[in-house]
This record gives C-alpha cells, structure tokens and sequence, in this order.
C-alpha cells in the first residue's frame, strides 16, 4: 500500500475522464494529473484512500511519446484544459476510448461506434467566455477558476478563445478599476462586478459584451459603452446582468440593454441565428454544425416525418432539420431562448417548425402529438427518468441523443433499452479540444 508523501517511481498505463493519468502501485490505482500514457515518473503520494490514491508529479524521468509542450503559462493552475500537454491525435484517441468504455461498462451496451469527429482547430474556437472578477492586490482581475475552487487564476488571453477577447477583457478591466466599480465578493456579498461574459458569432463576426453586476448600476457603464463602441466597432450589443443572489449561478433573471441591440446573430447550418445573453448556443460553431449533420445522419428522417426537438434551446437543432421534415416541434424550459427560436425560424422563412416552453418531459407529455423521431439535446447531468419514460411511451421510430457527457448519455441509453429500443450507433465528437469534456450523438431504434 503507497503511503501519504512516499515517493514512487510508476509508469503510467492509462488516463480517466477527469484527464488524470493512472498507474498502479502494489495493485492500487494512483491517479496523477498532468501525465501522459507511458510517462515513467517519480510520484509524490498526496492522497490514499481506501481503494484508490492520488499522486503529483515530482520528475518525469521518461517522457511519453505522446507527451508535447504545453503553450499556455496558466495550463497547471487554470481548471479548463487537462490535455495541453498531449498530442490532439492522443487526446482524441482517448475521448474516443472514454465515449466507448463508458456505454460498454455503465452502459452494458455494444453498440456500432462509428468515427470519432476530430475538430479542425484547437485553439480560439470558443464563442463564448465567462470570466469571474477578484481582487488581486488592491486591482481587479478576471480569468477562470482554478480546479475544484473559487479562486481566479488572472488570464486576459486564453488560447481557446478569440484574441479579440482578451482586448474587450483588458479594456473592461481598466475601466473598472479607473473608475473604481467595486469587485463582487462571496463572501460578504458586497460589491458589483461579478462576472464579464463576452459571446461571438463565429460567421458574423458580431459581439455581445455581458456585464454581471450585483445591482442595476447602469449609469455607472455610459462611458464604458462609448470606449467599446469606438474601440470595437464588432460589439453590436452591451447588456447589463442583474445577479442580486447569494449564489454561485452566473446568470441572473434580469437583463437590461446599454447600448446597442439585444442580441447579436450568427449563421448554424445555413440558418441565421439570433442569440440573446440567456440563449443555449453551442460554444465552438463549427464543430456543433458537424454534430448536428450526424445527428440528421442517425435519424434519417422521411419527408413526412414529425419531429420532436427536446432540449431544443435557441432551436438550431430542429431549424437545421426542419428543410428535410414535415414539422418540426421544439421545447425547451428558458423562456428567452424559446423566443429566440421562434425568431430564428420566422427570419429563416421555416415555416413548420413549432416552439414551446416548459420542461421537456411535462410538456412533451401534454402535447397531442405522434412523432416519428425524437431528438433530445440534455444537460450534463442527463434527462429525467420522467423524460425517458415519456419519450418511450410516445413510441417514436427513431430517438437521436446529443450529449456532453457520455455517462450520463450512456445510463439514459440503457434505460431506453429496457423500454423498447436498440441502441444502435454512437458517434463521439470533440467539441471541446485541449478540455477533459466531449460529446456523442446516440442513435436508438425501435424494436419492432
């Protein structure tokens, strides 16, 4: 049994989905952040428990093959990447594994896995960022949390976003502390800036700068709307948040428009989107739209089909069907995003597509409707068992699941296994290069 603070030479043999490398020592699991399979290291034991351990790193003595330089200086302190250090063929390879170990062991399924869909780029493919703000020595700062904490690792430019971010952060940050507009804190509640949250439209090139404040300070913003609007003629919308909550949620129910529209568009799939500061919109465009022709390639829809879009968000997902369907019917449970789905389907001229708002499995359930294929797009954490049920019981042809987190999807797969359906094709997809996340697209068939 490895001890607490026990140094152990290990070769690393595999990594968990959480990117930890993984190595075994005296028949137990040490987990090690930041290793590489085949990494030979020697290992500072952090943590033992009672089946399994946690170690750092103290010295790689022999370098994996697959191990590269990592390019950002935050890379180690910032909770975002775990795979810089990596080769992209290898991160690949193992979201690849992960997408398939998780619908094999949780899943107890053996579906067709189809190729994995590897992004084009890696880096500044993000169209969207939210930054919290701290006090670092007397000034304010943003950047991301670091893991498992509260704690703001400073960071203007992250390589995963736009570089035109990290001007528009630096800008609102000097504004800030020029004119002294006090950090939110959590721990006493006082304050006002809590969040700066900067979205992009990937082809449109258009920009909306979100300021998350405590309270409604909005004549405190007029001269930082005229800097933005002469220094970032892209910035087509400035929005005020207002979050008065003691919580850790972002967002609060309350946006107020300073300067410009509200809300900035973009193009998903040839449709025009138009995206307000509350819209679900997927956060790297260009790999969403190759999610999205799978998914149309699982369902294979008949001209005279019925679709149903749960989950459906800003409507992209069924907007980008609907050409190949008779109707089109999406829910989704935020009342923004829901308008903003019907306006994308009337500037889109689509005229069979049907939006409503309320929970995916209860209004599904209240609708009068026979579907003969089912989409669901659900949160990390998977949909509900009221969900499934409903969704089952409705007895569509074809469900098509598109998830972020392949064991949640495999769990709600095997569920509608037992009710009726073979699942028959996965497809995992990196959304999220250089990130620990990835997606797939799940195809269940009816059995007949």
């Amino acid at each position: 049994m490895p001890e607490k603070n026990q140094f152990i030479n290990a070769e690393i043999t595999g990594i968990t989905s959480e990117g930890n490398g993984v190595c075994r020592i005296d028949g137990m699991a040490v987990f090690v952040p930041d290793t590489a399979v085949g990494d030979v290291c020697r290992i500072k034991i952090v943590k033992v428990l009672k089946s399994y351990a946690y170690g750092i790193v103290d010295e790689i003595i022999t370098p994996s093959p697959e191990r590269i330089t990592p390019d950002c200086p935050v890379y180690k302190k910032c909770g975002g990447c775990v795979f810089r250090h990596i080769s992209y063929d290898d991160e690949c390879r193992i979201k690849n594994d992960i997408v398939q170990d998780a619908f094999r062991r949780i899943g107890g399924l053996n579906p067709e896995f189809t190729d994995f869909i590897k992004a084009d780029n890696t880096d500044r493919y993000r169209n969207k960022a939210q930054y919290p703000l701290a006090v670092v020595d007397g000034k304010a700062v943003s950047g991301f949390y670091a893991e498992r904490s509260h704690r703001v690792i400073p960071v203007t430019d992250c390589p995963l976003q736009p570089e035109i971010f990290r001007d528009i952060l630096e800008t609102v940050l000097e504004y800030v502390n020029s004119h002294r507009i006090p950090v939110y804190s959590e721990s006493t509640h006082t304050g006002i800036m809590r969040h700066i949250y900067i979205r992009q439209g990937t082809y449109s090139g258009e920009i909306m700068l979100c300021l998350i404040v405590r309270k409604d300070v909005s004549r405190q913003f007029t001269g930082l709307c005229r800097i933005i609007a002469e220094k970032f003629p892209e910035v087509k919308s400035i929005v005020m948040n207002i979050n008065p909550e003691k919580t850790n949620v972002i967002m609060g129910k309350k946006c107020i428009t300073l300067a410009g529209s509200d809300t900035i568009s973009d193009t998903m799939c040839g449709n025009k989107i138009k995206i307000s500061p509350m819209s679900f919109y997927q956060v790297n465009t260009v790999q969403a739209e190759k999610i999205y022709r799978k998914a149309l390639e699982f369902a294979s829809p008949a001209p005279e089909d019925v679709i149903a879009d749960l989950y459906c968000g800003a409507g992209t997902i069924g907007l980008s069907m609907a050409h190949s369907v008779k109707k089109v019917i999406g829910i989704e449970i935020i009342p923004e995003a829901v308008g903003n789905a019907c306006e994308n389907a009337l500037v889109n001229d689509i005229e069979n597509a049907d939006f409503h708002c309320g929970d995916a499995g209860e209004v599904f359930g209240k609708l009068d409707i026979k579907p003969d294929i089912i989409i669901i797009d659900p949160p990390r954490k998977g949909c509900t068992l009221e969900t499934v049920r409903t969704v089952a019981e409705s007895e569509p042809d074809k469900i098509v699941m598109i998830s972020c987190n392949p064991a949640t999807a495999s769990r709600d797969a095997k569920i509608f296994s037992g009710l009726g359906y073979e699942v028959k094709k996965v497809c995992g997809v990196d959304l999220f290069p250089r990130t620990r996340h990835v997606e797939c697209v799940v195809l269940m068939i009816k059995n007949s």
